[in-house]
């Protein structure tokens, strides 16, 4: 089954079309690296799969969710770790990850899980998020990826901000969700490190893809 089906999107920013017709595939338990240049078209290819980009022509299933018709749907069965890490500022990271776990209609009962798989269980849990750290709004963000439980994991530039030990624990929640069924898409500029993460190597350039390569 497809987790992904784009066939030839196209996306505006403003007027510039980030992606001129891209042609992708992407099955159950894969792990896709999208390399390319910046202003390539990752990012933008990342939120056409996340429901949170208008695609101009084209068509686009996610998890057979039509991204134009059920866009709703699409953004619920997903977990989108982004540049943006879509945190309030105002809320604790105990309350943050309990409003993405009813947002995605998972029992509250996996923020626990997740909070200590990220390491933030202990000091953090009631601090607000805008008190944190670069580094800690990060984990906070992927542990907001963890209790939605997503069947496809969208990561832009997921090791950003991380020191050794955070980027060793996204390398290890990437692998354990495709062991489990999952499907992972990520873009990243730090190839020595997710060239041998993926098993598939995507190369995008000017929007659209120019290799697709399974290892």
């Amino acid at each position: 089954m497809s987790i992904i089906a784009l066939d030839g999107v196209v996306a505006l920013l403003g007027r510039f079309p980030a992606l001129a017709g891209v042609d992708l595939d992407v099955g159950a338990g894969e792990i896709v690296l999208l390399q390319g240049p910046n202003g390539a078209g990752k990012s933008t290819l990342l939120r056409v799969c996340a429901g949170l980009q208008r695609i101009e022509s084209g068509r686009a299933l996610v998890l057979e969710h039509d991204v134009v018709s059920d866009r709703a749907a699409v953004r619920r069965s997903v977990g989108l770790l982004g540049h943006d890490t879509a945190l309030y500022d105002d809320l604790s990271v105990e309350e943050n990850l309990r409003f993405w776990a009813r947002a995605s209609r998972v029992d509250v009962d996996a923020v626990d899980g997740a909070l200590d798989r990220l390491g933030v269980a202990d000091r953090l849990r009631d601090v607000p998020v805008r008190h944190l750290s670069a580094g800690q709004r990060r984990r906070t963000a992927l542990a907001a990826v963890v209790v939605r439980r997503p069947r496809l994991w969208l990561l832009d530039e997921p090791h950003a901000g991380l020191d050794q030990q955070g980027r060793d624990l996204i390398d290890g929640l990437v692998r354990q969700a495709a062991t489990a069924g999952a499907t992972v898409l990520l873009a990243s500029h730090e190839l020595d490190r997710t060239m041998g993460l993926a098993s598939r190597h995507v190369t995008v350039a000017g929007g659209t893809i120019t290799e697709d390569r399974t290892i």
